[in-house]
């Protein structure tokens, strides 16, 4: 267990490998594309620079960190010898299945195979392999470096010793694991999402602005950031994702996407990753005057 493949090197695929190999792990961190691995690398090497300078961590820990990741391009040779591999590619069901069904083949035959996944059902990843005593959910939280949560998430065929392993992992990156059951957005999710989907709807009906709103949750409920400057930072498609995955499990309307939410990421109106969102990241400045088009 002291090599750990990771797959995807955007926000939390970096984030996933910075933290084991900044406890010790030896990464091989893979995605299908060069530049995104380097783009991942440099975004670690950024967030350790900071940690440096918040007297966090030392020089030393930084180097050998960054001596702990080897990128791949090629999935087979980077999981091939994995302990643990955490899947952490974009939220699409059919990209995860293809994924498993590879990892199944290539890996060890007691290799765990974890994913990050916000909402898709674990069950039905471990349904497309061989081992599904041997899937299980390992949810982070973002910015996973510093988020001390991780969600481990039980499918219907996950064995004890699967879990318990995973928790103990978790308890060695420094995280709080909680163990949560197979059903759709996990606990997480499922609270987090129908707040952001209302804070959506109440901007959708004109009963406050973009700022106001977040105004209100931030003072009024003491949340660290309000849910429409959440939502443009976990990314308004994965917000969606996670909401059409809930309300295709639960077939229960109080999930469902408010059409606002649905023309904002029709239109590419993502959040951070976009520069724009229910904020202007371009300019850093508010973008009511982008919402309002599409309450009009």
């Amino acid at each position: 267990m002291k090599n750990i493949a990771v797959i995807g090197a955007g926000t939390m695929g970096n984030g996933i490998a910075h933290t084991f190999a900044q406890y010790g792990y030896k990464v091989s961190l893979i995605d299908i594309s060069q530049e995104s691995l380097d783009k991942g690398v440099a975004t670690i090497t950024k967030n350790l620079d900071r940690m440096v300078a918040r007297e966090k961590i030392s020089e030393q820990d930084k180097k050998n960190t960054l001596e702990n990741i080897t990128t791949f391009t090629n999935l087979e040779k980077g999981a091939e010898y994995s302990g643990l591999v955490v899947e952490a590619a974009t939220e699409n069901e059919k990209i995860k299945l293809e994924l498993f069904k590879t990892l199944d083949e290539v890996c060890p035959e007691d290799t765990i195979l974890a994913t990050n996944t916000s909402s898709i059902p674990i069950t039905k990843i471990a349904a497309v392999t061989k081992r599904p005593g041997q899937v299980i959910g390992m949810h982070f939280m973002n910015p996973v470096p510093v988020m001390k949560l991780v969600e481990v998430i039980r499918g219907y065929n996950t064995s004890d010793e699967t879990t318990n392993t995973v928790l103990e992992l978790s308890k060695k990156l420094d995280k709080v694991p909680t163990e949560v059951n197979d059903y759709p957005g996990f606990v997480a999710n499922r609270i987090l999402m129908p707040m952001i989907n209302e804070a959506v709807e109440t901007l959708y009906n004109n009963v406050a602005g973009v700022e106001e709103i977040d105004t209100v949750m931030k003072l009024g409920m003491a949340h660290p950031m309000g849910p429409l400057q959440l939502a443009d930072f976990i990314g308004l498609d994965v917000c969606l994702s996670i909401l059409e995955v809930m309300y295709d499990g639960f077939k229960n309307p109080k999930y469902a996407p408010c059409p606002l939410l649905v023309n904002m990421v029709r239109a590419g109106k993502l959040g951070v990753k976009s520069g724009e969102g229910f904020y202007d990241y371009s300019e850093s400045r508010k973008a009511e005057k982008v919402s309002s088009q599409f309450t009009s």
